[in-house]
């Protein structure tokens, strides 16, 4: 009895595994399998895997915090390193009409002064073939979330349109996201970006930036 049961409980794990987790070919540029079906990434395809800083680190310029050495509102410049992991995930279609792809990232940012966590980020990068664009949807753990758009290819632009912003009552009137610009880069095991970050802290526009060039570590 014992053993039937072991056999029924990994014959169910298996069953799960099967349906839920998405199948990777030996180049998983090629032949993603989600639910049966061969799934088309596109331009997000190259983008798959585990990225990490190369040689030269990241640099974030962000307003100075009150009683920083920078100084409140001054441009405080951070060096990081970070790691980027981007996996596929499933299709789906808005309005029966919109047909869509996307992968899923996180991205985990430290700071070299002291190898803290300092910038943790979730989002999805979603290709949308019938009207050949890509969408950044993601939030940060500061209550903003954000949907930035352009056109796909090996270097895009994302821009923040109307009502692409989402954002706390606090950070309205005390800390706000005005617009986002991000201008992503892939060539090769090379993934380049850059943010720039429109904001009105402290009574008066900021740009923050944040950039950085990674290598890709795994597929």
């Amino acid at each position: 009895m014992k053993n039937r049961m072991i056999a029924a409980a990994v014959a169910l794990a298996a069953t799960i595994a099967v349906t839920s987790t998405p199948t990777l070919a030996a180049d998983p540029a090629k032949n993603i399998i989600i639910n049966g079906t061969v799934q088309d990434y596109g331009p997000l395809t190259a983008l798959i895997g585990t990225w990490k800083t190369g040689p030269s680190t990241g640099v974030d310029i962000a307003p100075g915090q009150t009683g920083s050495d920078d100084g409140k509102g001054a441009k405080a410049v951070s060096p990081f390193y970070e790691i980027i992991t981007i996996t596929p995930n499933i299709p789906d279609t808005n309005n029966s009409a919109q047909p869509l792809i996307s992968v899923f990232y996180h991205q985990a940012i430290y700071r070299t002064t002291n190898k803290h966590l300092f910038h943790d980020q979730i989002g999805y990068l979603t290709y949308d073939k019938t009207n050949n664009l890509v969408y950044d949807t993601s939030c940060v753990p500061r209550a903003v979330c954000f949907v930035a758009e352009g056109r796909p290819g090996n270097t895009m632009i994302l821009t923040t349109k109307s009502q692409g912003i989402s954002q706390t009552q606090y950070m309205v009137h005390n800390d706000s996201t005005n617009a986002i610009k991000i201008t992503l880069a892939v060539s090769g095991n090379t993934l380049k970006y850059k943010y720039e970050t429109h904001l009105f802290v402290y009574g008066k526009r900021f740009d923050h930036t944040d950039e950085d060039t990674l290598t890709k570590v795994s597929d």
